[in-house]
């Protein structure tokens, strides 16, 4: 196995930044300090990170959680802000949040220690769904609006990929998209002339929001675990 992939499944890190931390010389195999990701390990090697040994893989675990505003979505802050991981119970496992969601937005996010699980989820070509409701100002959306928003706006970084938008209110949708790209919904949202008042994630691929009050969390089962990696 790849060393990244085996931090990776050891619940350090998701694959990508476990490459990062790999190229920073933090990692050890067998008491010597590699910078290869691509090195190949097993069970047998001896593995160390910032001078811990890594006891092991850990066993896989999924949760939902419904991240309340002004909650980081990271594992630590520095300035000892509130995160999301802080809204699960200690249990001995490394979580990490999967992908994020800015602190001024609320909503779905899944936090796990697998890491190849969290790249399938999060890497472009994946090209996963995510439903966002959000409440707009300046005044009802417009059906032009609501015909750009389907087709793709022009941002400065490119024209989005078309949305699906359903509306909810005079000044209220929902948006599926599958990109993710920066603060994408609000940046959307305001090439159509709108800004966004209130943005709350309500879907990520099949797993819906539902039922799950605010800083609240469930563990994910075997089933829509594998339905995650089917997508």
């Amino acid at each position: 196995m790849r060393l990244a992939k085996y931090l990776a499944h050891a619940g350090v890190a998701s694959r990508r930044s476990a490459e990062t931390i790999i190229a920073q010389g933090r990692v050890s195999v067998d008491n010597e300090v590699t910078t290869d990701p691509a090195r190949d390990v097993d069970e047998d090697s001896h593995i160390a990170v910032d001078g811990r040994t890594l006891a092991g893989v850990e066993r896989h675990v999924v949760y939902a959680v419904n991240k309340p505003l002004k909650v980081l979505s990271t594992a630590r802050d520095t300035h000892g802000r509130p995160t999301v991981v802080e809204l699960l119970p200690k249990q001995g496992l490394r979580l990490y949040p999967v992908g994020r969601l800015d602190a001024d937005s609320s909503g779905l996010i899944l936090l796990t220690n697998d890491g190849e699980l969290a790249h399938r989820l999060t890497h472009p070509s994946f090209e996963i769904s995510k439903t966002y409701r959000v409440i707009l100002g300046g005044g009802p959306v417009s059906e032009r609006g609501v015909r750009a928003l389907r087709t793709g706006v022009q941002l400065e970084d490119g024209q989005t990929a078309p949305a699906r938008v359903r509306r909810v209110g005079e000044t209220e949708l929902e948006l599926t998209i599958h990109e993710g790209r920066n603060r994408q919904v609000r940046r959307m949202c305001e090439a159509v002339g709108h800004t966004v008042l209130s943005l709350e994630r309500i879907g990520l691929g099949p797993l819906r929001l539902d039922g799950l009050a605010p800083g609240a969390h469930r563990r994910l089962s075997g089933l829509e675990i594998e339905r995650l990696r089917a997508l």
